[in-house]
């Protein structure tokens, strides 16, 4: 498994794995609008946004942040692992990935805004803590880098 930048050839299976990913977690298939141009949405603003690529160059996770206008914090977004290849660590490899890359431009907080209720949520309401991240008010969590 590798973790690249994105790149616009892995669009579509992205898209296949973010929706797999929400069905398995009993969500709708609803892919949100930035994932359609993450080069607009994310590298073009200076964000960024990493894939989780398989041996058969295959997606298999997705994760990208965005700064908050203004400060030293970024917020997490789109974190999506393929349900047949979790508790595999490869999230833990992308958000290490995320964080690093964070603190290398100077983001010294990274936030993250959970979905409701928790029980639907349960994944990331485990997986975050576990990394060190802390609830700060309901549904948002946040790390110290």
């Amino acid at each position: 498994m590798n973790i690249i930048t994105y790149e616009e050839k892995y669009k579509d299976d992205m898209i296949s794995m973010v929706i797999d990913a929400r069905t398995a977690l009993g969500l709708s298939a609803t892919v949100r609008d930035d994932l359609y141009d993450v080069q607009k949405n994310y590298l073009g603003k200076g964000d960024s946004f990493w894939l989780a690529v398989d041996s058969n160059d295959c997606v298999i996770g997705c994760l990208g942040f965005s700064r908050i206008d203004n400060t030293n914090e970024a917020f997490l977004h789109r974190f999506y692992v393929k349900a047949s290849k979790k508790r595999q660590g490869i999230g833990t490899e992308l958000l290490h990935t995320a964080e690093q890359e964070m603190k290398k431009r100077g983001i010294t907080v990274s936030k993250v805004h959970l979905g409701a209720p928790k029980e639907k949520w349960f994944e990331s309401y485990a997986f975050y803590p576990k990394h060190g991240y802390i609830e700060y008010e309901p549904r948002y969590m946040r790390k110290e880098l």
